[in-house]
């Protein structure tokens, strides 16, 4: 008997549906590791490796920390860590929550439709962010974590 479900014309198979509930549970996992554990101090969360080689800020520096405060219901806390990572954070729930409802119910959420236009805009903010960050003058040092 096939396991296999058709979801917006496309088949999704036993394999690929278990794969999706593993990695959910994975970042659940990963959720609670991480609202239990602060990251500062800690030797178990990784470094940045672009803040090692450069001691400059990529847009991802901070977002460990922010993602605990945020588990944490500490918005702003986290907003000071990466207001970046904040903002888009409710865009990444959907992409999450979506992906696991096909796994967990055989039907996604209703789809997003992004155009290119838009894509090439969060391209160009998250490059001018990257930049905006290690300029050493007020108001961009508040954008460093």
């Amino acid at each position: 008997m096939d396991a296999s479900l058709v979801v917006r014309g496309k088949e999704v198979s036993l394999q690929q549906r278990l794969l999706s509930v593993g990695i959910l549970g994975l970042l659940l996992a990963s959720a609670i590791y991480l609202f239990l554990y602060e990251p500062d101090g800690s030797n178990v969360y990784p470094k940045c490796p672009f803040h090692a080689l450069t001691d400059l800020h990529c847009p991802g520096c901070g977002s460990l920390r922010a993602s605990h405060q945020i588990l944490h219901g500490n918005i702003s806390a986290a907003f000071g860590l990466n207001p970046l990572m904040v903002l888009f954070t409710p865009l990444l729930g959907w992409v999450i929550v979506s992906q696991s409802s096909v796994a967990l119910r055989g039907r996604p959420l209703p789809a997003l439709f992004v155009p290119a236009f838009w894509i090439w805009v969060l391209f160009a903010v998250i490059m001018v962010y990257w930049v905006a960050r290690n300029v050493p003058v007020y108001p961009f040092t508040i954008l460093a974590p």
